[in-house]
Protein backbone atom coordinates (compact mmCIF):
# COMPACT_ATOMS: atom_id res chain seq x y z
CA UNK A 1 0.00 0.00 0.00
CA UNK A 2 1.49 3.67 -0.58
CA UNK A 3 0.49 7.08 0.69
CA UNK A 4 -1.25 9.64 -1.99
CA UNK A 5 -1.37 13.10 -1.19
CA UNK A 6 -3.09 16.02 -3.12
CA UNK A 7 -3.08 19.55 -1.93
CA UNK A 8 -2.61 22.76 -1.98
CA UNK A 9 -1.47 25.79 1.11
CA UNK A 10 0.09 29.43 1.35
CA UNK A 11 3.22 28.17 -0.26
CA UNK A 12 1.57 28.11 -3.38
CA UNK A 13 -1.57 28.99 -3.85
CA UNK A 14 -2.83 32.74 -3.09
CA UNK A 15 -6.32 33.06 -0.93
CA UNK A 16 -8.51 33.69 -3.09
CA UNK A 17 -7.50 29.78 -4.52
CA UNK A 18 -7.48 28.03 -1.56
CA UNK A 19 -10.76 30.18 -0.67
CA UNK A 20 -12.17 27.99 -3.76
CA UNK A 21 -10.60 24.48 -2.63
CA UNK A 22 -11.28 24.87 1.05
CA UNK A 23 -13.97 22.11 2.30
CA UNK A 24 -17.03 23.04 4.98
CA UNK A 25 -17.87 20.13 6.93
CA UNK A 26 -21.23 19.02 4.76
CA UNK A 27 -18.33 18.80 2.06
CA UNK A 28 -16.17 16.66 4.00
CA UNK A 29 -18.74 14.53 4.74
CA UNK A 30 -20.07 14.26 1.47
CA UNK A 31 -16.50 13.50 0.13
CA UNK A 32 -15.84 11.07 2.20
CA UNK A 33 -19.01 8.96 1.18
CA UNK A 34 -17.82 10.05 -2.60
CA UNK A 35 -14.68 8.35 -2.17
CA UNK A 36 -16.50 5.00 -0.14
CA UNK A 37 -18.54 4.54 -3.09
CA UNK A 38 -15.78 4.93 -5.94
CA UNK A 39 -12.77 3.24 -3.91
CA UNK A 40 -14.14 0.33 -1.90
CA UNK A 41 -11.83 -0.62 1.01
CA UNK A 42 -9.45 2.92 -0.19
CA UNK A 43 -8.40 5.26 3.11
CA UNK A 44 -8.92 9.17 3.39
CA UNK A 45 -8.13 12.13 5.75
CA UNK A 46 -9.18 15.53 4.75
CA UNK A 47 -7.11 18.48 5.88
CA UNK A 48 -9.03 21.89 5.43
CA UNK A 49 -7.55 24.78 7.25
CA UNK A 50 -7.51 28.66 5.68
CA UNK A 51 -4.14 27.98 5.01
CA UNK A 52 -4.09 24.69 3.11
CA UNK A 53 -6.37 21.86 1.74
CA UNK A 54 -4.47 18.20 1.54
CA UNK A 55 -6.46 15.17 0.68
CA UNK A 56 -4.36 11.59 1.95
CA UNK A 57 -5.50 8.88 0.51
CA UNK A 58 -3.99 5.04 0.18
CA UNK A 59 -5.44 1.83 -1.54
CA UNK A 60 -4.17 -1.85 -1.37
CA UNK A 61 -4.46 -1.70 -5.04
CA UNK A 62 -1.97 1.05 -6.25
CA UNK A 63 -3.36 1.21 -9.52
CA UNK A 64 -7.09 1.68 -8.28
CA UNK A 65 -6.37 4.66 -6.80
CA UNK A 66 -4.20 7.32 -9.07
CA UNK A 67 -4.31 11.30 -8.44
CA UNK A 68 -6.23 12.00 -11.45
CA UNK A 69 -8.90 9.95 -9.23
CA UNK A 70 -8.71 12.30 -6.15
CA UNK A 71 -8.43 15.41 -8.60
CA UNK A 72 -11.83 14.08 -10.15
CA UNK A 73 -13.24 13.62 -6.73
CA UNK A 74 -12.33 17.16 -5.22
CA UNK A 75 -13.41 18.54 -8.82
CA UNK A 76 -17.24 16.67 -8.54
CA UNK A 77 -17.14 17.43 -4.35
CA UNK A 78 -16.71 21.29 -4.48
CA UNK A 79 -18.26 21.69 -8.03
CA UNK A 80 -15.44 23.08 -9.58
CA UNK A 81 -13.74 22.46 -13.18
CA UNK A 82 -10.84 19.70 -13.45
CA UNK A 83 -8.65 21.98 -14.60
CA UNK A 84 -8.78 24.29 -11.74
CA UNK A 85 -8.50 21.41 -9.78
CA UNK A 86 -5.69 19.88 -11.48
CA UNK A 87 -3.54 23.01 -11.78
CA UNK A 88 -3.54 24.32 -7.96
CA UNK A 89 -2.95 20.97 -6.15
CA UNK A 90 -0.13 19.23 -5.77
CA UNK A 91 0.74 15.32 -5.88
CA UNK A 92 2.99 13.95 -3.11
CA UNK A 93 3.46 10.35 -2.62
CA UNK A 94 5.11 7.35 -0.96
CA UNK A 95 7.98 9.06 1.25
CA UNK A 96 7.34 12.64 0.08
CA UNK A 97 3.67 12.44 1.68
CA UNK A 98 4.88 11.36 4.58
CA UNK A 99 7.13 13.84 5.02
CA UNK A 100 5.11 16.13 3.79
CA UNK A 101 3.25 14.88 6.37
CA UNK A 102 5.08 15.23 9.40
CA UNK A 103 6.18 19.01 8.79
CA UNK A 104 2.76 19.97 9.00
CA UNK A 105 2.09 18.63 11.78
CA UNK A 106 4.65 19.63 13.31
CA UNK A 107 4.12 23.32 12.28
CA UNK A 108 7.46 22.97 10.26
CA UNK A 109 5.37 24.18 7.47
CA UNK A 110 2.83 26.55 8.66
CA UNK A 111 2.70 30.28 7.90
CA UNK A 112 4.15 30.92 11.09
CA UNK A 113 6.63 28.26 12.20
CA UNK A 114 6.11 26.88 15.35
CA UNK A 115 2.31 27.57 15.79
CA UNK A 116 0.72 25.74 18.31
CA UNK A 117 -3.09 25.14 15.98
CA UNK A 118 -1.96 22.76 13.57
CA UNK A 119 -1.70 19.84 15.25
CA UNK A 120 -5.07 19.80 16.56
CA UNK A 121 -6.31 20.80 13.75
CA UNK A 122 -4.35 17.40 11.90
CA UNK A 123 -5.81 15.59 15.14
CA UNK A 124 -9.36 16.76 14.14
CA UNK A 125 -8.68 15.50 10.67
CA UNK A 126 -8.01 12.12 11.57
CA UNK A 127 -10.93 11.78 13.92
CA UNK A 128 -13.29 12.92 11.41
CA UNK A 129 -11.92 10.19 8.71
CA UNK A 130 -12.34 7.04 12.11
CA UNK A 131 -15.69 8.39 12.48
CA UNK A 132 -16.75 8.20 8.86
CA UNK A 133 -14.72 5.52 9.16
CA UNK A 134 -12.45 5.72 5.76
CA UNK A 135 -9.06 4.96 7.80
CA UNK A 136 -7.06 2.00 7.69
CA UNK A 137 -3.53 0.46 8.55
CA UNK A 138 -1.77 3.10 6.50
CA UNK A 139 -3.95 6.11 7.43
CA UNK A 140 -3.69 4.60 11.47
CA UNK A 141 0.07 4.32 10.93
CA UNK A 142 1.25 7.47 9.01
CA UNK A 143 -1.10 9.62 11.12
CA UNK A 144 -0.37 8.32 14.64
CA UNK A 145 3.50 8.52 13.94
CA UNK A 146 2.78 12.18 12.75
CA UNK A 147 1.38 12.88 16.56
CA UNK A 148 4.62 11.18 17.55
CA UNK A 149 6.65 13.22 15.54
CA UNK A 150 5.05 16.32 16.10
CA UNK A 151 5.32 15.75 20.26
CA UNK A 152 8.60 15.23 19.75
CA UNK A 153 9.73 18.04 17.95
CA UNK A 154 7.50 20.29 20.83
CA UNK A 155 9.83 18.65 23.68
CA UNK A 156 12.90 18.28 22.22
CA UNK A 157 13.31 21.85 20.47
CA UNK A 158 12.17 24.98 21.83
CA UNK A 159 10.92 25.97 17.95
CA UNK A 160 7.07 26.40 19.95
CA UNK A 161 8.10 28.12 22.50
CA UNK A 162 9.08 31.31 20.93
CA UNK A 163 6.22 34.05 20.17
CA UNK A 164 6.29 35.22 17.33
CA UNK A 165 2.76 37.82 17.67
CA UNK A 166 2.91 40.88 19.46
CA UNK A 167 -0.27 39.94 21.74
CA UNK A 168 1.66 36.97 22.70
CA UNK A 169 4.68 38.27 23.57
CA UNK A 170 2.75 40.98 25.04
CA UNK A 171 0.82 39.12 27.34
CA UNK A 172 2.95 35.83 27.36
CA UNK A 173 6.21 37.53 28.43
CA UNK A 174 6.38 41.27 28.99
CA UNK A 175 2.95 40.54 31.68
CA UNK A 176 4.48 38.22 33.98
CA UNK A 177 8.25 40.58 34.13
CA UNK A 178 5.07 43.22 36.26
CA UNK A 179 2.58 41.00 37.54
CA UNK A 180 2.94 37.45 39.13
CA UNK A 181 -0.61 36.46 37.69
CA UNK A 182 -3.34 38.34 35.81
CA UNK A 183 -6.38 37.03 38.26
CA UNK A 184 -7.99 39.70 40.33
CA UNK A 185 -5.73 42.38 37.82
CA UNK A 186 -8.55 44.78 36.27
CA UNK A 187 -7.82 45.05 32.63
CA UNK A 188 -8.61 47.95 30.21
CA UNK A 189 -8.24 47.16 26.37
CA UNK A 190 -9.10 49.61 24.01
CA UNK A 191 -10.06 49.11 20.33
CA UNK A 192 -12.48 45.84 19.67
CA UNK A 193 -10.94 45.23 15.86
CA UNK A 194 -8.80 41.94 15.25
CA UNK A 195 -6.05 42.63 17.29
CA UNK A 196 -7.92 43.44 20.47
CA UNK A 197 -9.63 40.20 19.58
CA UNK A 198 -6.49 38.38 19.78
CA UNK A 199 -4.70 40.31 22.68
CA UNK A 200 -7.96 39.15 24.66
CA UNK A 201 -7.62 35.39 23.45
CA UNK A 202 -4.41 35.45 25.13
CA UNK A 203 -5.24 37.60 28.06
CA UNK A 204 -8.55 34.78 29.00
CA UNK A 205 -5.64 32.07 28.22
CA UNK A 206 -3.44 33.79 31.07
CA UNK A 207 -6.28 33.54 33.47
CA UNK A 208 -7.56 37.35 33.20
CA UNK A 209 -11.00 37.83 34.91
CA UNK A 210 -11.68 41.15 35.05
CA UNK A 211 -11.69 42.61 31.34
CA UNK A 212 -13.09 46.08 30.30
CA UNK A 213 -13.13 46.65 26.49
CA UNK A 214 -13.67 50.01 25.71
CA UNK A 215 -14.65 51.28 22.01
CA UNK A 216 -16.10 54.21 20.25
CA UNK A 217 -18.64 51.83 19.01
CA UNK A 218 -20.92 50.50 22.11
CA UNK A 219 -22.09 47.76 20.17
CA UNK A 220 -18.72 46.02 18.53
CA UNK A 221 -17.62 46.20 22.33
CA UNK A 222 -20.09 44.57 23.16
CA UNK A 223 -20.11 42.17 20.89
CA UNK A 224 -16.12 41.18 21.57
CA UNK A 225 -17.11 41.70 25.61
CA UNK A 226 -19.85 38.77 24.97
CA UNK A 227 -17.42 36.60 23.57
CA UNK A 228 -14.66 36.64 26.52
CA UNK A 229 -16.27 37.37 29.44
CA UNK A 230 -15.21 41.42 29.81
CA UNK A 231 -17.31 44.38 30.55
CA UNK A 232 -17.92 46.63 27.72
CA UNK A 233 -17.54 50.81 27.95
CA UNK A 234 -17.81 53.67 25.32
CA UNK A 235 -14.36 55.63 24.95
CA UNK A 236 -16.01 58.48 26.69
CA UNK A 237 -15.70 56.63 30.14
CA UNK A 238 -11.96 55.91 29.24
CA UNK A 239 -10.84 58.29 32.13
CA UNK A 240 -12.56 56.58 35.25
CA UNK A 241 -11.39 52.89 33.67
CA UNK A 242 -7.86 53.88 33.78
CA UNK A 243 -7.73 55.42 37.52
CA UNK A 244 -9.24 51.35 37.85
CA UNK A 245 -6.78 50.13 35.66
CA UNK A 246 -4.27 47.49 36.27
CA UNK A 247 -3.38 46.47 32.79
CA UNK A 248 -4.35 49.68 30.06
CA UNK A 249 -3.85 48.26 26.57
CA UNK A 250 -3.86 49.71 23.16
CA UNK A 251 -5.13 48.66 19.98
CA UNK A 252 -7.34 51.60 18.64
CA UNK A 253 -6.96 52.75 14.73
CA UNK A 254 -7.10 56.08 16.28
CA UNK A 255 -4.53 58.74 14.48
CA UNK A 256 -3.68 60.70 17.45
CA UNK A 257 -3.54 59.07 21.00
CA UNK A 258 -6.86 58.34 22.73
CA UNK A 259 -5.28 60.20 26.14
CA UNK A 260 -2.92 62.79 26.13
CA UNK A 261 0.01 63.00 28.45
CA UNK A 262 -0.99 65.87 31.29
CA UNK A 263 -4.65 64.10 31.29
CA UNK A 264 -2.90 61.12 32.15
CA UNK A 265 -0.80 62.18 34.50
CA UNK A 266 -4.07 63.52 36.38
CA UNK A 267 -6.05 60.21 36.30
CA UNK A 268 -2.74 58.39 37.45
CA UNK A 269 -1.86 61.01 40.69
CA UNK A 270 -5.88 59.49 41.80
CA UNK A 271 -4.51 55.83 41.55
CA UNK A 272 -2.87 56.66 44.88
CA UNK A 273 0.58 54.85 43.73
CA UNK A 274 -0.91 51.19 42.33
CA UNK A 275 1.52 50.13 39.65
CA UNK A 276 0.15 50.55 36.26
CA UNK A 277 1.44 48.12 33.36
CA UNK A 278 0.68 50.02 30.08
CA UNK A 279 1.06 47.96 26.93
CA UNK A 280 1.09 50.08 23.59
CA UNK A 281 -0.12 47.84 20.91
CA UNK A 282 -1.24 50.29 18.23
CA UNK A 283 0.63 51.92 15.07
CA UNK A 284 0.04 54.43 15.30
CA UNK A 285 0.60 55.03 19.12
CA UNK A 286 -2.42 55.07 21.15
CA UNK A 287 -0.47 56.46 24.36
CA UNK A 288 2.03 59.43 24.27
CA UNK A 289 5.49 57.96 25.34
CA UNK A 290 5.76 60.56 27.76
CA UNK A 291 3.36 58.68 30.43
CA UNK A 292 6.49 55.97 30.69
CA UNK A 293 7.95 58.64 33.01
CA UNK A 294 4.75 58.75 35.64
CA UNK A 295 5.47 57.00 38.93
CA UNK A 296 4.29 53.23 38.82
CA UNK A 297 3.73 53.02 35.42
CA UNK A 298 5.53 50.50 33.33
CA UNK A 299 4.96 51.33 29.38
CA UNK A 300 6.08 49.04 26.26
CA UNK A 301 5.10 50.47 22.85
CA UNK A 302 4.86 48.48 20.00
CA UNK A 303 8.63 48.62 18.57
CA UNK A 304 9.99 47.08 21.80
CA UNK A 305 7.38 43.87 21.38
CA UNK A 306 8.12 44.07 17.38
CA UNK A 307 11.93 43.55 18.72
CA UNK A 308 11.03 40.72 20.65
CA UNK A 309 9.29 39.01 18.00
CA UNK A 310 11.74 39.48 15.59
CA UNK A 311 14.49 37.90 18.51
CA UNK A 312 11.79 34.84 18.89
CA UNK A 313 11.82 34.57 15.25
CA UNK A 314 15.38 33.91 14.52
CA UNK A 315 15.35 31.58 17.82
CA UNK A 316 13.14 29.48 16.10
CA UNK A 317 15.02 29.28 12.35
CA UNK A 318 18.80 28.43 14.78
CA UNK A 319 16.18 25.71 16.21
CA UNK A 320 14.84 24.33 12.56
CA UNK A 321 17.83 22.05 11.65
CA UNK A 322 17.55 20.05 15.51
CA UNK A 323 13.57 19.82 14.34
CA UNK A 324 14.23 18.32 10.24
CA UNK A 325 16.75 15.86 12.09
CA UNK A 326 13.98 14.73 14.09
CA UNK A 327 11.59 14.76 11.09
CA UNK A 328 13.85 12.68 9.03
CA UNK A 329 14.51 10.24 11.93
CA UNK A 330 10.63 9.83 12.04
CA UNK A 331 10.22 9.66 8.13
CA UNK A 332 13.07 6.71 8.44
CA UNK A 333 11.29 4.61 11.35
CA UNK A 334 7.64 4.58 9.59
CA UNK A 335 9.24 3.43 6.88
CA UNK A 336 11.61 0.90 8.65
CA UNK A 337 7.94 -0.66 10.20
CA UNK A 338 5.69 -0.76 7.10
CA UNK A 339 8.53 -2.47 5.07
CA UNK A 340 8.47 -5.16 8.02
CA UNK A 341 5.03 -5.12 8.20
CA UNK A 342 4.49 -5.51 4.29
CA UNK A 343 7.20 -7.22 2.92
CA UNK A 344 8.21 -9.45 5.78
CA UNK A 345 5.83 -12.17 5.16
CA UNK A 346 6.11 -12.05 1.65
CA UNK A 347 10.28 -12.38 2.02
CA UNK A 348 9.81 -14.89 4.72
CA UNK A 349 7.37 -17.25 2.13
CA UNK A 350 9.93 -16.50 -0.42
CA UNK A 351 12.86 -17.63 1.77
CA UNK A 352 10.38 -20.98 2.75
CA UNK A 353 9.77 -21.74 -0.70
CA UNK A 354 13.66 -21.34 -1.69
CA UNK A 355 14.67 -23.48 1.03
CA UNK A 356 12.12 -25.99 0.41
CA UNK A 357 13.04 -26.52 -3.52
CA UNK A 358 17.03 -26.85 -2.07
CA UNK A 359 16.06 -29.36 0.40
CA UNK A 360 14.16 -31.38 -2.44
CA UNK A 361 17.14 -30.95 -4.79
CA UNK A 362 19.39 -31.82 -2.87
CA UNK A 363 17.80 -34.95 -1.85
CA UNK A 364 17.20 -35.76 -4.84
CA UNK A 365 21.34 -35.63 -6.20
CA UNK A 366 22.05 -37.56 -3.06
CA UNK A 367 20.14 -39.98 -4.03
CA UNK A 368 21.26 -40.23 -7.59
CA UNK A 369 25.08 -40.42 -6.42
CA UNK A 370 23.96 -43.16 -4.39
CA UNK A 371 26.17 -42.56 -1.17
CA UNK A 372 29.53 -42.22 -3.39
CA UNK A 373 29.99 -38.92 -1.69
CA UNK A 374 31.40 -38.73 1.46
CA UNK A 375 29.81 -36.22 4.29
CA UNK A 376 32.41 -33.54 3.77
CA UNK A 377 31.66 -33.69 -0.30
CA UNK A 378 27.84 -33.55 0.64
CA UNK A 379 28.53 -30.12 3.45
CA UNK A 380 30.43 -28.47 0.28
CA UNK A 381 27.34 -29.31 -1.85
CA UNK A 382 25.25 -27.89 0.54
CA UNK A 383 26.72 -24.70 1.24
CA UNK A 384 26.89 -24.57 -2.98
CA UNK A 385 23.60 -24.75 -2.90
CA UNK A 386 22.93 -22.25 0.22
CA UNK A 387 25.42 -19.52 -1.64
CA UNK A 388 23.51 -20.06 -5.43
CA UNK A 389 20.27 -19.74 -3.16
CA UNK A 390 21.24 -16.66 -1.52
CA UNK A 391 22.44 -14.96 -4.50
CA UNK A 392 19.51 -15.57 -6.65
CA UNK A 393 17.20 -14.51 -3.71
CA UNK A 394 19.14 -11.10 -3.12
CA UNK A 395 18.51 -9.12 -5.96
CA UNK A 396 14.29 -9.69 -5.56
CA UNK A 397 14.61 -8.94 -1.92
CA UNK A 398 16.61 -6.01 -1.89
CA UNK A 399 14.73 -4.02 -4.87
CA UNK A 400 11.09 -5.58 -2.36
CA UNK A 401 13.27 -3.38 0.35
CA UNK A 402 13.73 -0.90 -1.67
CA UNK A 403 10.31 -0.43 -3.54
CA UNK A 404 8.80 -0.49 0.43
CA UNK A 405 11.33 2.44 1.45
CA UNK A 406 9.27 4.15 -2.08
CA UNK A 407 5.78 3.33 -0.60
CA UNK A 408 5.63 0.67 -2.91
CA UNK A 409 5.50 2.55 -5.81
CA UNK A 410 6.65 0.28 -8.28
CA UNK A 411 4.35 -2.95 -7.30
CA UNK A 412 6.85 -5.45 -6.74
CA UNK A 413 4.92 -6.69 -3.47
CA UNK A 414 1.98 -7.58 -5.55
CA UNK A 415 4.30 -9.10 -8.35
CA UNK A 416 6.10 -11.38 -6.21
CA UNK A 417 3.40 -12.54 -4.88
CA UNK A 418 2.13 -13.43 -8.27
CA UNK A 419 5.25 -14.85 -10.01
CA UNK A 420 6.31 -17.02 -6.83
CA UNK A 421 2.23 -17.98 -6.32
CA UNK A 422 3.34 -16.96 -2.35
CA UNK A 423 -0.01 -16.35 -1.77
CA UNK A 424 -2.28 -13.04 -0.68
CA UNK A 425 -2.71 -13.75 2.82
CA UNK A 426 0.77 -13.66 3.03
Amino acid sequence: MTLKMIGCSHHDAAVEIREQLSFTEGEISRTFEMFGQRFAGAELVLLSTCNRVELYASGSNPSVLQADDLIDLVADCLNQSRDFVANHMILREGREAVEHLFLVAASLDSMVVGEAQILSQVKQSYDLANDADRTGPITHGVFQAANRTAKRVQTETSIHRRRLSVPSVAIGEVVPEVFNRLQGKRVVLCGAGEMAEETLRYLKNGGADNLCVVNRSLDRAQKLAEEFGAEAELMENLSDQIVRADLLIGTTSAEEPIVDAPTFAALNAKREGRIMLVLDLAVPRDFDPIIGDEPGVYLYQIDDLQAACNRNRREREKQWPKAKKIIDEEVDGFFQSLQQRSTGPVIRRLRERADKVKAEELQRLFGKLNGSTDTAMQKEIEKSFDRLTNKLLHPPMASLRDDAADGHSRGLLEALRHLFNLGEDS
